[in-house]
């Protein structure tokens, strides 16, 4: 039985209820597309980035639920009713969040590709713990990849996001 369908009958489409960014969206769904697709092609989130669609990079990293998880390897499908913060959400109206105004002020970025998984990646850490040492910034964000090599620029970025007082 797949999806409430009848034996022998596939679902090709369902429509789930995603909450994100803390507005409820109603969207169809195929039973196999991940959420990273979902925010981009059906809720036009693009600052989700697929990067290597094996769940290997980090780059599609999204906060599900108060836990950072690769977007790509999850099925849109099985995460309505949870919570789920793209990097979109992060802005405190037309202010950036702490981390994101620390990565630009420490150059924590140069392509900026992987910039919007490394930023969710370390919001999820500093909600956990405020005052993270260097070994437990350099075990959080291990397998958040950045081919530009910016790791010494976005340990600085963490590193003053946790002095500053919010996350």
């Amino acid at each position: 039985m797949t999806l409430g369908a009848p034996d022998g009958v596939a679902v090709t489409q369902a429509v789930v209820k995603l909450n994100v960014n803390g507005k409820d969206e109603w969207v169809s769904v195929a039973p196999n597309q991940s959420l990273a697709e979902v925010l981009r092609e059906n809720l036009g989130l693009t600052g989700t980035k697929i990067g290597c669609d094996r769940s290997e990079c980090s780059a599609c990293t999204v906060i599900v639920d108060d836990v950072p998880l690769n977007s790509c390897s999850l099925l849109a499908i099985r995460e309505g009713g949870k919570k789920i913060v793209t990097i979109e959400g992060l802005e405190q109206g037309t202010k950036l969040s702490t981390v994101q105004q620390a990565f630009l002020d420490n150059m924590g970025l140069q392509c900026g590709f992987c910039t919007p998984g490394q930023i969710l990646q370390a919001t999820a850490l500093l909600k956990r713990n405020p005052k993270p040492n260097e070994a437990e910034i350099r075990r959080e964000m291990a397998g958040n990849m950045c081919k530009c090599a910016a790791y010494p620029n976005i340990l600085a970025a963490i590193q003053a996001a946790a002095k500053a007082t919010t996350v």
